[in-house]
């Protein structure tokens, strides 16, 4: 590990962004001023955004300071997870196969499709009747 006093990462997912400041501590993780756990409730949730920490055993070793916006919670434990695994990276090269195998450095490029004109929907249509 280098000598610099913290290792920054963006995360995406959706329309969500987070911008996370990894830095050496007791495990903390604080998003937009208020710890994680009081924002996203969901267990799911949690286990989400402390993935790549339990994949790359370093849970109680760095403490993260988040600042997330867009979307809903959902998509943003998604961008914060993506922004703590870049952060790793930065930190520590030799992460990368371990992180990759996890498939936690793939930013996930699904979004809601447009709606079209003409369409109720992105792609519902009207009943078509052929007599």
């Amino acid at each position: 590990m280098s000598e610099q006093a913290y290792f920054r990462g963006t995360g995406r997912r959706k329309t969500a962004v987070a911008q996370v400041r990894l830095m050496a501590g007791n495990g903390a993780i604080i998003v937009n001023g208020k710890p994680f756990e009081d924002i996203f409730g969901i267990p799911r949730l949690q286990s989400t955004i402390l993935e790549p920490l339990r994949v790359t055993d370093t849970l109680d070793k760095f403490n993260a300071i988040v600042k997330v916006g867009g979307g809903g919670i959902s998509a943003q434990a998604g961008a914060i997870c993506h922004g703590i695994s870049r952060a790793l990276l930065i930190m520590d090269e030799s992460l990368r196969p371990l992180l990759r195998s996890h498939g936690l450095l793939t930013r996930d490029a699904r979004a809601k499709e447009r709606k079209k004109y003409g369409l109720k929907r992105a792609r519902k249509a009207r009943q078509y009747r052929k007599r």
